[in-house]
């Protein structure tokens, strides 16, 4: 609880909770739930003082929404460079995953950021981990043409022949061959 109570006093020295509509629970699970919005909302917009007072608070960077989110998934698809690398050097998870397995990597592939999507394959993660559908960043990145990706994700140990259930490759995808379930 002292975690949440640092973060609190300094979302109000920020004027988070400004406003003559600003509601501030007084139930710790809600007021826990508050502030982990404000996280996600800080990791969105990019806001890294916001980012950096949670991290001195001592705040979990790998909390997650209910979707699976965390901050740095979030910054990264966001296209928020400067909370990504604060993030990373703060010591966020860049392998972690989604409810349907993605990472960040993966949406910054996804997005087109590409300088994100570089500072995080420096990250420590297997170049070929998989989404829930068999995916990998290299299969992103052959699908959305993001040919220096590929390159980059090939240097570092990507198989991109590794095929997900439909037979889709980063290869295949990068030359334009799109398998897809067969209608039914």
């Amino acid at each position: 609880m002292r975690v949440y109570l640092s973060v609190f006093l300094a979302c109000v020295s920020f004027g988070v909770f400004a406003g003559p509509d600003a509601q501030v629970s007084k139930d710790p699970e809600a007021l826990k739930a508050q502030l982990q919005d404000y996280y996600f909302d800080a990791a969105r917009r990019g806001d890294v003082p916001m980012l950096e007072t949670f991290i001195e608070a001592g705040y979990s960077l790998d909390t997650r929404d209910s979707k699976g989110y965390t901050a740095l998934i979030l910054a990264a698809y966001h296209g928020q460079g400067a909370a990504v690398e604060r993030l990373l050097a703060a010591g966020a998870d860049a392998c972690a995953q989604d409810q349907r397995g993605n990472t960040a990597l993966m949406g910054a592939i996804f997005k087109g950021e590409v300088q994100i999507a570089r500072t995080l394959l420096a990250a420590n993660c297997s170049p070929d981990q998989r989404n829930g559908a068999g995916q990998t960043a290299a299969m992103y990145a052959g699908l959305f043409k993001r040919v220096e990706l590929l390159d980059a994700l090939k240097a570092k140990g990507a198989d991109l022949n590794a095929e997900d259930p439909l037979g889709n490759s980063a290869t295949r995808l990068a030359s334009g061959e799109i398998r897809t379930a067969a209608p039914r």
